[in-house]
């Protein structure tokens, strides 16, 4: 089946939140949609606290795109959206590694960890076969699948500017995620006491089978106290393999470019030559990498963590009111009903996954 939804999937696409523009943009050009995005996470991070299970960022996305069609903000915000919507973006993810130490990984016990790797592996899978079978581009189902499969909103922000994907693109797949993340909140404490889950065993599946944190602590916190200390600590050593999933994308993205240009010039397509790690990792990634790694050695003082995750969610709330405030309606229309059913299908794939091998680990 052909992609034919939302832009067609092009090989070594470079990136599209940002729009082209004169290089060296006065931070003055972008202060009008900054401040514009800025006023809109506002609002959204105060609906996202009265409303917990939807959070910050997603009332954002959805704040945006309400403002793009009531108001249709002008050229003279572009820049600063567009910069927002990049710029601010990539921040927001190496402030996310100041949450993390390798040391939690290790407490959560070698059982979680099969579990977080299966269940990636599994959803990676699926949203490459199944989305292909739905006619999904392919930008959009490597979106949606590393969404549901790691941390939502936080891995889609991670993995945006390594893909290139489109501004629709992140929108629907945002969007996508959330009707599946309140699917869970409301059906998997209920799911967990059916099968007569344990504290500790609701938690690692509600850490691993539910993608953003602010639903994983709703649906475990409705099963447990327990489960929801537990279910945390999988949760942010699962944000982990953000990592090797981004180091993967930037070397498949590297190739494709590569063969392109050998086949552009005529001299074949044929595999392209050796890659440098060191040019495969974004500044963003690297700076996450460092941060996780100052904090695992302690020198993040734990007093700072609780106002760092704060400042990472309404990083990525300003992001993602960005992308919202630059979507045209138009291409979700034409998207279709094929991403929400790939994200259905993912999300019934890692929750499955997810019983399935916690239930052979206790039995086998």
């Amino acid at each position: 089946m052909k992609d034919t939804s939302l832009s067609r999937s092009r090989t070594a696409r470079p990136p599209r939140l940002a729009p082209a523009g004169k290089p060296g943009t006065a931070l003055a050009d972008r202060l009008p949609g900054l401040a514009l995005a800025v006023a809109v996470a506002l609002v959204a991070t105060a609906l996202g606290r009265l409303v917990p299970v939807v959070g910050g960022p997603v009332s954002g996305i959805v704040l945006g795109v309400l403002v793009a069609v009531l108001v249709r903000p002008g050229e003279r915000m572009r820049p600063g959206i567009a910069f927002a919507g990049r710029g601010v973006l990539q921040t927001a993810v190496v402030v996310l590694g100041a949450q993390l130490s390798l040391g939690q990984v290790l407490r959560v016990g070698v059982s979680s960890l099969p579990v977080m790797i299966v269940t990636l592996a599994a959803c990676l899978a699926a949203a490459y076969g199944i989305g292909r079978r739905l006619g999904v581009v392919r930008d959009l189902r490597t979106l949606i699948g590393v969404g549901t499969g790691i941390c939502g909103a936080s891995a889609i922000a991670a993995v945006t500017p390594v893909i290139g994907a489109a501004e629709a693109e992140v929108a629907y797949a945002v969007s996508t995620i959330f009707v599946f993340n309140i699917a869970a909140v409301l059906a998997f404490p209920v799911l967990g006491h059916l099968l007569g889950m344990g504290q500790h065993a609701f938690g690692l599946f509600a850490g691993t089978a539910v993608n953003d944190m602010s639903s994983v602590v709703a649906a475990a916190t409705t099963y447990g106290s327990p489960a929801a200390d537990y279910a945390v600590v999988v949760k942010l050593a699962r944000t982990l393999l953000i990592i090797p999933i981004c180091l993967g994308l930037a070397a498949l993205a590297r190739r494709r470019a590569r063969t392109a240009d050998a086949g552009t010039a005529g001299v074949g397509q044929g595999l392209p030559g050796p890659v440098r790690v060191g040019r495969l990792v974004p500044w963003f990634l690297a700076g996450f990498l460092v941060l996780a790694a100052v904090n695992t050695v302690g020198f993040v003082p734990s007093a700072a963590h609780g106002p760092l995750n704060t400042l990472a969610g309404f990083l990525i709330t300003v992001a993602l009111s960005a992308i919202g405030l630059s979507t045209e309606p138009s291409k979700l229309r034409r998207a279709g009903a094929a991403p929400l059913l790939l994200g259905g299908c993912l999300w019934l794939v890692v929750s499955a996954t997810s019983l399935a091998v916690q239930f052979l680990a206790r039995y086998l």
